[in-house]
């Protein structure tokens, strides 16, 4: 089994997939560190700096990933926060967040999930997303493996609970038709990546 890094500054990122890896047979570790993001409403631009950014700390193959929070309706801007999601402010203040959409009807809203690797010579990029609603009230129990505040908020598609209230059974278990970057991701790196190079350090 070979070691990949995964750079954050959310442990409850990197404790929410590492069972994921080691299932797969992928050892990952966690490297504890807030990557600069550039002011750009973008999360395939952000996750792709940040693995350049992290992979100039460590000198080996990593790994990032970022989540943009996109509320349809949301008041005089929609698709609001997005890739801003955590230097708006909206998802260490959900409370504020509620009041903001108090009035408003549709609560539609989603989660974009991107994971890029760079092993120093290329990047890749997955994606994931998970679509629901805005809940009318903060619900749920702390958990280490929340990635996000939002947790408290969010009701995934055909569910009746947010995230937060759910157990790691249900969560895992939970049919609401998103896709994992993380899931893609391993799938491609044990039948693509891995082969490739194997193929390439025989010849």
């Amino acid at each position: 089994m070979e070691n990949l890094t995964y750079v954050t500054g959310n442990y409850g990122k990197y404790v929410s997939v590492k069972e994921k890896f080691e299932n797969a047979g992928i050892m990952i570790d966690y490297f504890d560190c807030d990557l600069e993001e550039p002011d750009v409403n973008d999360i395939k631009f952000i996750s792709k700096e940040k693995a350049r950014q992290a992979f100039e700390k460590l000198g080996t193959p990593v790994f990032v990933a970022d989540s943009g929070f996109y509320i349809e309706d949301y008041p005089k801007n929609p698709g609001y926060p997005g890739a801003f999601v955590k230097r708006s402010g909206v998802s260490s203040n959900i409370t504020g967040l509620l009041e903001t959409m108090k009035q408003v009807k549709n609560r539609n809203c989603c989660f974009l999930d991107c994971l890029t690797f760079f092993d120093g010579k290329d990047y890749f990029q997955f994606f994931g997303v998970s679509k629901g609603t805005l809940s009318n009230e903060i619900r749920g129990e702390q958990n280490k493996r929340a990635k996000s505040n939002l947790w408290f908020v969010f009701i995934p598609m055909n569910c009746s609970k947010t995230l937060a209230e759910m157990s790691n059974e249900e969560r895992n278990n939970r049919d609401d038709n998103r896709t994992s970057a993380t899931d893609e991701f391993i799938k491609w790196y044990k039948k693509e990546y891995k082969s490739e190079k194997k193929l390439t350090k025989n010849l």
